[in-house]
């Protein structure tokens, strides 16, 4: 954000665009706002077609994978707008834990998740740095390619 662009003008200057925001598909809440951070919680890759699916390693590149955990990202962005209002309210991302559905020894799950840090720091600019694990798993829900979960912290209105 060195331009001074919003984040939101940030997401449109690089082609982008919120998705609409998630709701939950199970006994849980998608975001929880304890003091001044907000825990997001795990969202699957998807796009306008539905589910990204698919197994990095396996049929998927690492190259895909980094799409679809954008993707993650951007769905991220949607609910915090959809519960702060604004993504302006956002001071800084502080976590983002990437799950890469992953074939055994697959090497770059650092690569694919990648894909939700850099868009992360492309719209928040230094407050967009934060810490982050990434790991391969087995499978993901609904066969997805990537699950994002991160947690940020917010300024008051």
């Amino acid at each position: 954000m060195a331009d001074q662009r919003t984040p939101e003008e940030s997401i449109q200057a690089l082609g982008l665009a919120l998705p609409p925001p998630p709701s939950s598909a199970g006994n849980y809440v998608l975001s929880k706002k304890v003091g001044d951070v907000v825990y997001l919680s795990g969202v699957i890759s998807a796009g306008p077609a539905g589910v990204i699916e698919g197994t990095a390693g396996a049929g998927r590149t690492a190259e895909e994978g980094y799409a679809a955990a954008q993707t993650c990202a951007l769905t991220h962005l949607a609910a915090l707008k959809n519960t702060l209002g604004s993504l302006d309210r956002v001071a800084e991302v502080l976590s983002v834990t990437g799950f890469v559905n992953a074939a055994p020894g697959f090497p770059d799950s650092s690569l694919v998740v990648n894909g939700a840090s850099d868009l992360l720091v492309q719209v928040f600019g230094d407050a967009g740095r934060h810490v982050r694990a990434a790991v391969g798993v087995s499978a993901l829900p609904r066969n997805a390619l990537v699950e994002i979960q991160m947690a940020v912290r917010v300024r008051e209105p």
